[in-house]
């Protein structure tokens, strides 16, 4: 059975069932034979003899009562045996039932007291099973004679003569009705399924295109709409992975490109002056360190999306967290001539992780402050189930397409990837996710000159803990 597909199974069970049908009906036509048809004839057989006893006076047959019996037997279909000694109803029916005896000596017992007994076997002479009874009759002095009535017994089949043909009509319009039926319902289920199989052979080889449409809401259904997204989600994330994997070749060249052609430099031009040779060692430091960024990024953001960082939850004067952040970028925004408005809460209190929650503030500032142009408003506030955090920045605006992919790995709304701007595309990636190890929300909204990224973080988070790998 587990080599069997599950076409074959279904086979199987309906050649089971319609076997099981015909040993349920053998078995209801047998009991119909048994228990109904025997049991009319048992209940027939005594009541005509009782009734033949009754005319059985003294043990002498009247010319009436003979001619009674004989009518009897040419119009009935039984034969009544009337005898005065129990000897002679072997001369009047010489045969053997099942090959014994018609009376037996416990037959004699029982007659003796004045019962009847009877009799059933198969007659070998006549080719059909018998059955009668034997009824004793009664004197003034004893037993004054006996009554011996049979009937030979219709086979199976002559019983349900008449109504066999409707039977196996019957029959088989059921088991036709029903074979159209399972088909109908084999091919609803297995079409789909065979569909599905090519598809997932084809899903397993890097198509995803494909899409199966069932119009159904049973299970296959739900199968069908279980796959479509998976492909679709499979997809997505071939998508990502190839847009990752050209990014971080991207973002990975240009240091090294930069790092490998100043070491020529430096090598080739060993006999310039130590100033020039210095400048080339810098911008090699500095290519160094934004590529150990990168990376230190991009190990932290997998480590974060695999959930194997362990936050530590405890109280935090949050807006004290903002102004600590804030004095890290006040000489960078007065190079830039950047106004600051803020509106900070002073008296909330959050519980999480300090050192994540100051990353997603200074992530979110320093971004804000790559790209405004002359202002950036900051808000903290108590929302309706906790602390809202806003940050905004003039100057560049961002296509509707691109705001609901910032937060992905290596996204940059400047296409170009100048190098004015810096950033490796991984902060708001990692702010996301810090964000939502605190079962907090993230969104960026677009207006006409303004870019807003707002989060939303609960008071009191039931935070998972989670074991640090």
């Amino acid at each position: 059975m587990k080599n069997l597909n599950l076409s074959k199974k279904m086979m199987l069970v309906f050649l089971g069932s319609i076997a099981c049908t015909i040993l349920f009906s053998f078995f209801f036509i047998h009991y119909l034979y048994t228990d109904l048809y025997k049991e009319r004839i048992k209940e027939s057989i005594i009541y005509q003899g009782n009734r033949t006893a009754a005319h059985y006076h003294y043990g002498e047959l009247s010319d009436s009562i003979i001619e009674k019996i004989q009518w009897y037997n040419i119009v009935s279909e039984y034969e009544i045996i009337v005898v005065d000694r129990l000897d002679d109803l072997t001369s009047y029916f010489p045969y053997q039932l099942d090959y014994q005896s018609l009376v037996t000596e416990s037959d004699q017992e029982i007659l003796a007291t004045g019962q009847s007994v009877m009799k059933e076997g198969y007659v070998e002479e006549l080719k059909r099973e018998i059955f009668g009874g034997i009824f004793p009759v009664k004197g003034e002095d004893g037993l004054i004679g006996f009554i011996y009535i049979y009937v030979p017994l219709a086979a199976i089949q002559d019983v349900f003569r008449a109504s066999l043909p409707i039977m196996i009509v019957v029959g088989v319009v059921f088991f036709f009705i029903l074979f159209l039926i399972l088909q109908r319902v084999w091919r609803s289920l297995f079409d789909p399924l065979k569909t599905l199989q090519a598809y997932s052979e084809e899903v397993s080889k890097g198509d995803y295109s494909n899409r199966l449409n069932t119009g159904r809401d049973d299970e296959i259904g739900k199968l069908a709409t279980a796959f479509n997204s998976m492909s679709h989600s499979l997809a997505e994330q071939d998508q990502r992975k190839k847009e990752f994997t050209s990014n971080i070749v991207h973002e990975l060249r240009t240091p090294l490109t930069y790092i490998s052609g100043y070491a020529q430099l430096s090598r080739d031009k060993i006999d310039r002056s130590p100033e020039e040779v210095k400048q080339y060692l810098s911008t090699i430091e500095k290519e160094t360190e934004r590529l150990k960024k990168l990376i230190h990024d991009l190990v932290e953001l997998n480590h974060l999306e695999q959930d194997f960082y362990t936050l530590e939850n405890e109280p935090i004067a949050i807006a004290q967290l903002l102004f600590d952040t804030l004095e890290l970028f006040a000489i960078r925004m007065e190079g830039k001539g950047i106004h600051l408005q803020t509106s900070i809460d002073e008296e909330l209190i959050l519980q999480g992780d300090p050192k994540r929650l100051q990353q997603v503030f200074y992530n979110t500032i320093d971004n804000a402050v790559k790209y405004a142009q002359q202002e950036i408003t900051i808000l903290l506030m108590a929302n309706e189930k906790g602390v809202q955090y806003e940050v905004s920045n003039d100057g560049v605006t961002i296509g509707d397409e691109d705001v609901e992919r910032i937060g992905e790995r290596f996204f940059r709304t400047d296409k170009a990837r100048n190098r004015t701007t810096g950033g490796s595309g991984l902060g708001l990636s990692i702010v996301k996710e810090i964000v939502r190890l605190h079962q907090g929300t993230f969104e960026v909204s677009n207006k006409t000159t303004d870019t807003t990224v707002t989060i939303k973080l609960p008071v009191a988070p039931e935070l998972a803990q989670r074991s640090e790998v």
